[in-house]
C-alpha cells in the first residue's frame, strides 16, 4: 500500500547538514544513481524504470513506469528559514489522463515529489506533501491522500495546462506545511522523487531535472 512509502523514505542512508542559501538534492548522474536505493510500492507489480539523460540545461532522469510504481529517496536535513523555496523543473510526456486522482483507485502520479517532516517516533507518524504533476486536476488544488491523513497532495503542475513541455515550478515548502499540516517547521528531514502507475494499470513517462532549494 502507498502509506508504506512513507515509512520507506527514511531508510534512505544519504544524510547532510547544509545551510548554504541553495540546496541541490540530485545530481542525475551514473554515479548518484548506482548508489541511489530504489523501492518498489508493496503489491506493485513492478518498479518504475529510472534512466539518466541530458539536454542544454544539464542532466535530467527519466522514469517510466508500466502498471507499477517506486521511488528514489534520501534523507536530508533543509533549514526551511534558510531555503524554503523547493525549485523542481519537469515534464510528462505520457499522462495519466481520466483517473480519479483523489481515490484509492486512482491514486496514481507520472511525477511527484515528496518533502518529509519527522514529527514522532515512527515513520507513520511522519508529515509529508506530496507536490504532483497532475492529468487531471487543477492547478493548486489539494487534498489528503486516500492511504494516510499525513501526506496531503498538492497540485504543483497539470498536464491540462503544460502536457509534454518542460516547466519549473516553485513553492514555499515552510508556508505549505504551515497551510496543509498547520505546522510550524523549521527543517525538513526527507525528499523523494517518484512515478506510479499501480493502481490505474497505465503507463507514464516523465522527466526531472534541477531539483533543489533556495532562498527565494
Amino acid at each position: 500500500m502507498k502509506k508504506t512509502f512513507l515509512i520507506f523514505i527514511t531508510t534512505f542512508f544519504f544524510f547532510s547538514n547544509l545551510n548554504c542559501q541553495e540546496v541541490n538534492l540530485f545530481k542525475f548522474d551514473e554515479k548518484e544513481l548506482s548508489t541511489l536505493k530504489v523501492r518498489k510500492i508493496r503489491g506493485a507489480e513492478n518498479k518504475t524504470l529510472y534512466t539518466l539523460g541530458s539536454n542544454e540545461n544539464g542532466n535530467y532522469l527519466k522514469a517510466v513506469s508500466k502498471n507499477g510504481g517506486s521511488g528514489l529517496g534520501r534523507e536530508i536535513s533543509i533549514d526551511l528559514n534558510k531555503t524554503p523555496i523547493l525549485n523542481i523543473t519537469w515534464k510528462v510526456e505520457k499522462d495519466l489522463s481520466g483517473i480519479d486522482e483523489r481515490s484509492k483507485k486512482g491514486h496514481d502520479f507520472a511525477a511527484r515529489f515528496f518533502v518529509i517532516k519527522k514529527t514522532g517516533l515512527t515513520p507513520l507518524s511522519n508529515k509529508a506533501i506530496n507536490y504532483i504533476f497532475s492529468s487531471n486536476e487543477n492547478l493548486g488544488d489539494y487534498w489528503p491522500s486516500p492511504y494516510t491523513k499525513s501526506s496531503i497532495d498538492f497540485v504543483l503542475s497539470s498536464t491540462k495546462i503544460n502536457n509534454d513541455q518542460w516547466i519549473t515550478v516553485k513553492t514555499n515548502v515552510k508556508d505549505d506545511f504551515k497551510k496543509l499540516h498547520d505546522l510550524d517547521i523549521d527543517t525538513l528531514d526527507g525528499v523523494a522523487i517518484m512515478a506510479d502507475t499501480d493502481q490505474s494499470k497505465k503507463e507514464s513517462i516523465s522527466y526531472f531535472q534541477n531539483i533543489f532549494f533556495s532562498q527565494n
